[in-house]
């Protein structure tokens, strides 16, 4: 064999740099990418609670119309004591259906 067909070792730089990159692999999968897995999570849910926001809103304006052109057109007071009364019965049920902090799992 001569000396351009022999297999040469790896120089002292390859295997250093080699080494860098495998602790910085252990570094990305350890530590940051369960913090960017958190961050997009948070975003993730600040982005469907306002979803969830704008589509409540979305159906209280749309029943308010309804009942003050269809069902009670020229008596809002009415409409506006039957949205009320929704509301409070569905604050209510949820009240209802509370645990204390101690019991929640």
């Amino acid at each position: 064999m001569t000396e351009a067909n022999r297999p040469h070792d790896q120089d002292f730089v390859d295997k250093a740099l080699h080494q860098f990159d495998h602790v910085l692999d252990i570094v990305h999968d350890k530590v940051l990418r369960p913090i960017l897995l958190a961050g997009r999570a948070i975003a993730f849910g600040f982005i469907i609670l306002l979803a969830i926001s704008v589509g409540v809103a979305a159906l209280l304006i749309g029943l308010i119309r309804l009942l003050d052109v269809y069902c009670f057109a020229g008596h809002e007071y009415i409409t506006y004591g039957s949205v009320g009364f929704i509301s409070i019965v569905a604050g209510m049920i949820m009240w209802r259906k509370r645990r204390p902090v101690n019991l929640r799992k």
